[in-house]
């Protein structure tokens, strides 16, 4: 059985964590409680934002990947994309960190 951490810790953790490191971290979409699914945009000082999520491997694991990145040919794409997935999984999480190397809080 996978015992995964409520959705709820893992982003109060999230926040608190790059808070404590002088970063700021918002919830953009509030999922469920327990067992929605957490995207991360990963920020810093006004650079292209990165999406974050948890792709699932072969071997059951499930390590954050970079899933899309910021087109600068195509400013309003990654937003609308954010829109799309949560509009498809109201139970889904946006998370966003404006944090130096934002990928160490989350080991990707």
């Amino acid at each position: 059985m996978d015992a995964r951490l409520p959705a709820h810790l893992e982003v109060a953790a999230l926040i608190r964590q790059v808070n404590a490191e002088g970063g700021f971290a918002a919830v953009l979409a509030k999922g469920e409680r327990d067992a929605g699914t957490i995207l991360v945009v990963l920020a810093h000082n006004g650079a292209a934002p990165r999406l974050f999520e948890r792709m699932p491997e072969l071997d059951g694991t499930r390590p954050w990947r970079c899933s899309r990145t910021h087109d600068s040919r195509d400013p309003f794409a990654f937003q609308d994309y954010l829109d799309r997935r949560r509009a498809q999984d109201p139970d889904l999480w946006i998370l966003e960190l404006d944090v130096a190397k934002g990928e160490r809080f989350i080991g990707a």
